[in-house]
């Protein structure tokens, strides 16, 4: 049995992976029919339910960072997971991304420890045909590109930030290259989409605000499980 996730209904196979537990529960009840709990242990919220389709869905809180994330992916995988997105948030580091644009991450640079202890190398592939399901679900309304997953979220090293960018991508974040090299490990499918809540400005960064972030995140899930849908 897995250590951290206490299953209390059953896992679909397939999942949307938030790292806030608040927005998982907000997700649950915004594309599912009948949720129940799925875990809450160590306040790790998840949820599984009936999605649009009539199939299945589990919407389960990662947490911050790739060590937790790396944790609930790992159990979810021994409990049957065959496909996941990543739901998230980022910050812009292309400069004509603005508050709410959404961003699909066809690859992740590995700039973090967890997805490096893990054996990843400098990027980390998502998923192709989630990554082709995610456009297709999003249409005209995502970009798609690099992201760099990171440890900090507080990052005083400008110079590194304007590496990643340099690099090639296009936000950051804390969890990609951890999900998507698990998945590599254990033979499942990943993919992320990530709504862009921070803008990097000249003397600190400015963040989306409160009702923009909500909207923001129902797009991520509406879409997130449309592309799913797609997939199944």
């Amino acid at each position: 049995m897995p250590v951290h996730i206490h299953p209390t209904a059953p896992l679909a196979p397939r999942a949307l992976l938030p790292g806030d537990p608040g927005r998982a529960l907000a997700l649950a009840q915004l594309v599912l029919s009948e949720p129940k709990m799925f875990n809450h242990n160590r306040g790790l919220w998840g949820y599984t339910g009936t999605a649009a389709d009539g199939e299945p869905l589990t919407i389960q809180s990662t947490g911050i960072g790739g060590p937790s994330a790396a944790i609930v992916m790992e159990e979810l995988c021994d409990l049957g997971l065959e496909r996941a997105i990543r739901v998230g948030t980022c910050g812009a580091l292309a400069r004509d991304l603005a508050f709410g644009d959404l961003v699909i991450a066809d690859a992740a640079l590995a700039v973090d420890g967890t997805s490096r202890a893990l054996g990843a190398g400098g990027r980390v592939a998502a998923d192709e045909g989630l990554v082709a399901a995610l456009r297709a679900a999003a249409g005209d309304g995502a970009r798609t590109g690099t992201v760099a997953s990171s440890d900090l979220f507080y990052d005083r090293n400008g110079a590194r930030v304007r590496g990643w960018a340099d690099a090639g991508a296009m936000a950051v974040e804390m969890e990609a290259a951890t999900l998507l090299r698990v998945a590599e490990l254990r033979g499942v499918r990943a993919g992320c989409l990530l709504a862009v809540t921070d803008l990097f400005e000249r003397g600190g960064r400015r963040r989306i605000d409160p009702e923009a972030l909500v909207l923001a995140a129902e797009r991520l899930g509406e879409i997130g499980a449309a592309a799913l849908r797609v997939e199944g």
